[in-house]
């Protein structure tokens, strides 16, 4: 028993010996396609793909943003935006450069990328104790009325993280019945409409993400890009050009002192300001089950938990999205694969079968699942 449990510490440590990571500042380490086992000549043409199929909304994101957005009430710019750079993307082989594209360096927008580093903050106050369970209430944590009543008080950590909450109200001027709201009706159906039972029904909405943000500002009591900075990146050597923005009125008093509440996406503007390399080091560290160079920054329990399938929504767990059976599958991909996604075609892509981190911007998004299929028919 003794030499079996040895030769499987060894085979992990072996394992993680394999893979790569980069240290700040560091030229990336590459891999060439005969040792990553890639077609060579497939590989251009996943590339070539990538390039040809730019994201078709305009470069500069303030106008893109109000064009996405225009059918809903009320909405506006709330925080910075940046005009974006062209296609870019990188694909690593356990951890080392099979290919990159475009200014990999371009600090951008990510939008909805946000939420799964909103996520892992999450994560890292789950796992240092701070909050007990998922399945706590969210009200035994924020006592200011954010979560009173008889709906917002049944609400958990958990529903927030998946996304089907259904919680109700007004944070920084959004009101959560006007984010995203049906196709059919007019106003008054929308905002007079029953709302649903918290954990039932997964509806995509920033105001309802914002307020998590809140909640776990309240929680650490610092803000959460200094959380995520210390915990996360600064011990995968991002970059220091990465930035995270909340709405120019999001400004909370805690301990006496004035803190700005972050966004979950750039649906109004803020989120999320990061290059391509810092995107892929973040993947890198969930491809790596939360490991970073023998080091576990984010426990194992919480990737689980993040990756596993919401019950209305299979394809979404913690703010990861995942390739299971369901509507946004991609055919010809691996059902274990999940990834982060963003308005404007910003993805990072986890391939634990295959080793693979696979970060594209700026790609036209319906197009992600075809871009998948062709870099995986190149392997």
């Amino acid at each position: 028993m003794k030499s079996i449990l040895l030769f499987l510490a060894c085979s992990l440590t072996i394992h993680a010996q394999d893979n790569y990571f980069p240290q700040r500042h560091a030229d990336w380490e590459q891999i060439s396609t005969d040792d990553a086992q890639i077609d060579a000549k497939k590989l251009e043409d996943v590339i070539a793909f990538a390039k040809a199929n730019e994201y078709s909304g305009s470069r500069d994101l303030r106008i893109a943003i109000l064009d996405g957005f225009k059918t809903e009430p009320f909405h506006e710019i709330q925080g910075p935006t940046k005009k974006r750079g062209g296609p870019v993307g990188m694909i690593l082989k356990k951890g080392k450069l099979v290919a990159s594209w475009g200014d990999t360096k371009r600090v951008d927008m990510t939008f909805s990328v946000t939420k799964s580093f909103l996520s892992t903050v999450a994560g890292i106050a789950v796992d240092k104790g701070l909050i007990k369970s998922v399945n706590d209430t969210v009200a035994n944590y924020v006592w200011d009325g954010t979560f009173a009543g008889r709906q917002n008080s049944q609400i958990t950590w958990s529903q927030l993280l998946q996304q089907n909450s259904a919680w109700q109200g007004t944070l920084y001027g959004g009101k959560d019945w006007a984010d995203r709201p049906p196709r059919d009706g007019d106003i008054d159906d929308w905002q007079y409409a029953q709302p649903a039972q918290p954990g039932t029904i997964m509806e995509y909405n920033d105001v309802r993400v914002n307020v998590l943000a809140y909640s776990l500002l309240q929680v650490f009591r610092e803000p959460l890009p200094r959380v995520l900075k210390k915990n996360i990146m600064d011990r995968i050597g991002a970059s220091t050009t990465w930035r995270w923005y909340g709405y120019d009125n999001a400004w909370e008093t805690i301990d006496g002192l004035q803190m700005k509440s972050v966004t979950g996406g750039g649906h109004s503007g803020a989120g999320m300001f990061i290059n391509t390399e810092d995107m892929a080091r973040f993947g890198l560290l969930f491809l790596n089950n939360g490991q970073w160079n023998g080091e576990q920054l984010i426990s194992k329990e919480w990737i689980e938990m993040a990756t596993t399938p919401s019950t209305p929504e299979p394809n979404y767990g913690f703010m990861w999205w995942l390739n299971a059976d369901g509507r946004r599958q991609w055919d010809g991909v691996d059902q274990d694969v999940f990834y982060a996604a963003g308005f404007g075609g910003n993805f990072i892509v986890i391939d634990r079968k295959n080793d693979l981190v696979v970060v594209t911007r700026w790609l036209e998004p319906n197009k992600i699942g075809e871009f998948m299929k062709l870099l995986n028919t190149a392997f």
